[in-house]
């Protein structure tokens, strides 16, 4: 079944805003445009990219126009900094507080969010072991996601089959 992108961002919108009126902070229309901006697609996008984009809906936006977006966005939980990557995703969970999994894809640049409770209690017993009392806990573990994986094998199956001329 192919993924309906157009439902997730609206699905994403609809949970900020609930949240935003249960928290009493408000989710302006700049706030809201940023971060459709960051679920346009499930790559991390970095600040200035961001910038680029919504200059084409508000030219007079600044640098600080999107800092200062991303930061209350940042504070709500709808959003992750992806720190290898100096860049920001939208949160698929944002409703709880959570550990972060990301699985970075160094080829398509997609972001997968993951939950991944008993990966995280792991890290939580090794840090605990060694006395160590963590702020928070996100993993980031870049590699190739299923989708490359699969367009480079076709791409190698497709290259390998001799053609009419040999």
């Amino acid at each position: 079944m192919p993924h309906d992108h157009e439902q997730c961002i609206n699905k994403a919108l609809r949970r900020a805003d609930a949240i935003c009126s249960r928290r009493g902070v408000r989710l302006t229309p700049l706030r809201r445009q940023v971060l459709q901006l960051l679920w346009t697609d499930h790559c991390a996008v970095k600040a200035y990219d961001l910038l680029d984009a919504l200059k084409e809906l508000a030219p007079a936006a600044k640098p600080t126009t999107i800092y200062r977006s991303l930061e209350f966005l940042l504070e709500q939980g709808l959003i992750h900094r992806i720190e290898s990557l100096n860049a920001y995703v939208g949160c698929d969970h944002a409703e709880q507080e959570h550990d972060k999994l990301f699985l970075i894809c160094d080829r398509c640049h997609k972001v997968e969010e993951r939950i991944a409770e008993e990966v995280m209690r792991a890290v939580a017993e090794e840090t605990a072991g060694a006395g160590f009392v963590p702020a928070h806990q996100t993993l980031e573990i870049h590699g190739v996601c299923t989708a490359c994986r699969f367009r480079q094998r076709s791409n190698r199956k497709r290259s390998s089959k001799p053609s009419a001329t040999d």
